[in-house]
Order: C-alpha cells, then structure tokens, then sequence
C-alpha cells in the first residue's frame, strides 16, 4: 500500500510532546507499506483493534492506544491517506467520520 501523507506522521513523532510515538508509527509504516489490502476484513485480520468505519475510514491504536490514527482507505489504488493522527484526547474531540489534515 502506498501511504500518502507520511510526512504528516514524522510531523507529528518529532514534536517533544509525541517523541514516544515514533517507534509505534513507523511500525504501522512499515506493515501498511508491505501490506495489499482488498477490503476490511484483510486489515482487521492484521490489526485486530483498528476499527473499521463507513466512508472507508479506519481508526488504528498506536501504541497501546496512547494515540490514534484515522486513515481513509483505496482499496482500489492501493493508497492509504492519513486524515488524522493525535493523542487519544485529541481524537476524542473530532468526527473520524469527516476530519481531514489541515493544509
């Protein structure tokens, strides 16, 4: 899968506050990037407590679910596009359903 957005991810593990983050994300990277992923199913089969939502989006725990990342997957192109990543606070305080990265 091609992740879009990756900088977004790095953004985010090198701010001080989320340094311990980083370990856990780049191994999500890596999984998502070597993963080929056709439908639901094949990513609850390897992440079993991502969840999976409409609009093709799916929330992930990363690290033990101190953070959260919402993605929106194309099944179809192969390409994962990251809409959020935040602590669990953070997600708490948005629609995983709608959020996009900011510009």
């Amino acid at each position: 899968m091609r992740v879009i957005a990756v900088s977004t991810l790095k953004d985010f593990w090198e701010k001080a506050e989320h340094r311990d983050a980083e370990q856990a994300l780049r191994a999500w990277l890596e999984e998502a990037q070597a993963a080929n992923w056709q439908q639901p199913a094949d990513i609850k089969a390897h992440f079993r407590s991502a969840s999976v939502l409409k609009n093709r989006r799916v929330v992930f725990n990363i690290k033990g679910n101190d953070y959260r990342l919402v993605v929106a997957v194309a099944y179809r192109f192969q390409a994962i596009y990251v809409k959020f990543v935040g602590t669990h606070a953070q997600y708490d305080a948005i629609d995983a359903y709608t959020v996009e990265m900011d510009p």
